[in-house]
């Protein structure tokens, strides 16, 4: 038998009775297509089935919510009332099964922020918020803290929902007191105020979750994993701390099999919570670790962890029994099957872009910027092979030529990539030396391997042209040749200070120690906050009112904070004259402004080669064209676009 590069975390674990197959475990995320009734649509059984397929140990659905009554968020409901409720859940439950996953289902309420998610927003807003005490929130919205009785049904309410949950099929059941919902404001100081048996000393505070851990034990029997999600802290003021969150853990273990430690709260944004690409991985791990030194049983962690090595150090240095990831199994749900079979080099890791958070509130549905089958897994989770296979060439090799090329020779196609020049990765490239961005460089390296492995001939230093595919003949054609960096003609835009975005990995020494970025989107932020990182004194110049208006709405927010803490902005900004000494611009109220740096790097955007694919747009029976080279956008809009392109063929 082969030895095992990680043999802790590719190892089994038991909970209750139950014996899950690795540690790594699927961590709970909103369901794809919920119906108006709440229940779980078609779309969301292919949803958690994939990374059940992928070869995670466990998958949880989530969010349900447990008493509809006082949590009206449009979230998934498990009842007998509405018709073919609960067979959808059995349908779920089966799709994680088959596969060799545990399904399990997160129980949940939200409490005082009732109506998340929910896309009617003049309902969301007439919503009766309930939380353990009178207050109100921070948004002005009153809160009302729930009597005895109240209580007293919602946890009667858990236990009838385990029952329903078991009898559907799922085979763990995890409670959610974490992240600000409702078990967690009983659990934190800051939300709980009362003077009854549920307030006051941490003995109080946690009495409705030992309430309902009991109730839901009993539902279930003995042996059914039960989990307890919990921040380790809330990292806030007024919150608790570590300390209290190990005592919190310590006063409930009894009663479950896996305590499962996340980090922050919907007080203190989710950035904590979800950490961005510009936090360490595994930024929220110190917390499972010290709550691991004074319990007993199992404890899990998560919080941008995709490495696998990593993974397995966490386990070895019993800071943790089992590992969680959300984000990262949807941008590759086969990567706990990839660690199995010692392929972790073709991992497609997350880029922690938010793509997938974004979409939610924006469509109500899932995308992964790197995963084209995320929310749409319904459609066919399976590259199948063509009727007619058939001689396809693809013309550049940046990330939407990539998709194209391994996804074309997957259906078994003779590919043959051409990439003008001696690298492949195209715009990704330029990623590497932005130390939070490099997973997107590493994204072309991945796949590049992927295209390798599926048996595509690449043609490096191969510019095409009419004639050359006149020469190769080729039955299909898939235009994928990019975008070029705009640069302005602005007088000394040739001069030595200057730096192309683009061009920044290459020419990085050539960078001083003050740097104005010319171009305040989405590229030139990035770029500009990694400079600040760096220690140099940057200022960013942008002619419109806005920074990073094509940025996500879940990725902005944390970027804007990022631009606040290393960056000078200036909006309302128009570039006149490069000099020696910096950026002569022109001010809003018309006036001029030298804005000083040494070093000018120009970020003001891309624009398609439109000229290189009408060259060649009849060039074949089939041509279509993905990426940029139809419009500069994003790796979300080029995968998509590749992916897609290939499955026409």
């Amino acid at each position: 038998m082969k030895a095992q590069k990680y043999p802790l975390l590719t190892s089994p674990i038991t909970l209750g009775r139950t014996t899950f197959r690795n540690r790594m475990f699927s961590a709970p995320m909103g369901a794809t297509d919920i119906t108006a009734d709440c229940s779980p649509g078609p779309r969301t059984q292919g949803f958690y089935e994939l990374r059940s397929k992928g070869g995670a140990a466990a998958v949880t659905v989530s969010e349900l919510v447990v008493h509809p009554d006082t949590d009206a968020s449009h979230m998934l409901h498990l009842n007998l009332e509405v018709v073919g409720n609960l067979a959808a859940h059995t349908f779920v439950a089966d799709g994680i099964r088959r596969h060799g996953a545990v399904p399990s289902i997160e129980f949940s309420h939200s409490g005082q922020y009732a109506g998340t998610y929910m896309a009617d927003k003049n309902k969301k807003a007439s919503l009766c918020q309930w939380g353990p005490s009178d207050g109100v929130r921070p948004d002005g919205k009153p809160v009302r803290g729930l009597s005895k009785e109240q209580i007293a049904d919602i946890v009667k309410a858990y236990g009838e929902t385990a029952t329903l949950a078991k009898r559907a099929g799922y085979e763990m059941i995890m409670i959610h007191a974490g992240h600000g919902w409702l078990l967690n404001q009983f659990l934190s100081p800051f939300f709980n105020h009362r003077t009854d048996e549920y307030g006051g000393s941490l003995e109080n505070r946690v009495r409705i979750v030992r309430e309902i851990l009991t109730a839901v034990r009993a539902a279930v029997g003995p042996f059914f994993p039960l989990e307890i999600r919990m921040s380790g802290s809330e990292l806030f003021e007024g919150g608790y701390d570590l300390e209290e969150g190990v005592r919190i853990a310590q006063a409930i273990e009894d009663l479950v099999d896996l305590i499962h430690v996340s980090a922050g709260s919907y007080q203190n944004g989710f950035f904590i919570t979800h950490p961005s690409m510009f936090s360490p991985h595994g930024m929220n791990v110190y917390l499972a670790a010290e709550i691991k030194k004074h319990v007993k049983k199992p404890v899990a962690t998560i919080g941008g962890i995709n490495d696998p090595a990593m993974m397995e150090q966490i386990l070895q240095e019993g800071k943790a029994d089992v590992i969680y990831m959300a984000r990262e199994l949807l941008a590759d749900p086969f990567l706990p099957q990839k660690v199995m079979g010692g392929h972790e080099d073709r991992i497609v890791k997350c880029l922690r872009c938010f793509t997938c958070m974004a979409e939610r509130p924006v469509t109500f549905t899932r995308r992964c910027a790197v995963n084209p089958l995320i929310g749409r897994e319904i459609e066919g989770m399976e590259v199948l092979p063509a009727a007619h296979k058939k001689k396809v060439m693809v013309v550049g090799a940046g990330v939407a030529g990539l998709k194209a090329a391994i996804t074309a020779a997957q259906r078994g196609h003779q590919v043959i990539l051409c990439e003008k020049s001696s690298q492949v990765g195209g715009i990704l490239k330029s990623e590497q030396a932005i130390p939070f961005k490099h997973e997107m460089y590493e994204l072309g390296l991945t796949l590049e391997k992927q295209a390798l492995d599926e048996g595509v001939e690449i043609r490096l230093n191969t510019p095409v042209t009419p004639e050359y595919v006149e020469q190769e003949k080729p039955q299909a054609l898939i235009l994928a040749v990019g975008s070029t960096p705009i640069v302005p003609p602005l007088p000394g835009i040739d001069s030595d200070n200057v730096v192309i975005v683009n061009n920044y990995y290459l020419e990085k020494d050539k960078v001083a120690d003050t740097v104005v970025v010319l171009g305040g989107g989405l590229a030139g932020c990035e770029c500009a906050v990694h400079l600040g990182q760096e220690g140099k004194q940057v200022h960013l110049v942008e002619m419109r009112d806005t920074l990073a208006p094509d940025c996500n709405i879940r990725h902005r927010p944390i970027l804007m904070k990022q631009i606040a803490q290393y960056v000078t902005a200036h909006t309302g900004y128009a570039g006149l004259k490069i000099t020696p000494e910096g950026l002569l611009c022109r001010t809003a109220d018309g006036s001029e402004v030298l804005v000083p740096g040494k070093t000018i790097v120009c970020a003001v955007g891309q624009r398609a080669n439109r000229p290189e694919v009408e060259k060649l747009r009849l060039c074949a029976p089939f041509v279509r064209e993905v990426g940029d080279c139809i419009r500069p956008a994003n790796i979300t809009k080029a995968v998509y676009e590749g992916y897609h392109a290939a499955l026409d063929i």
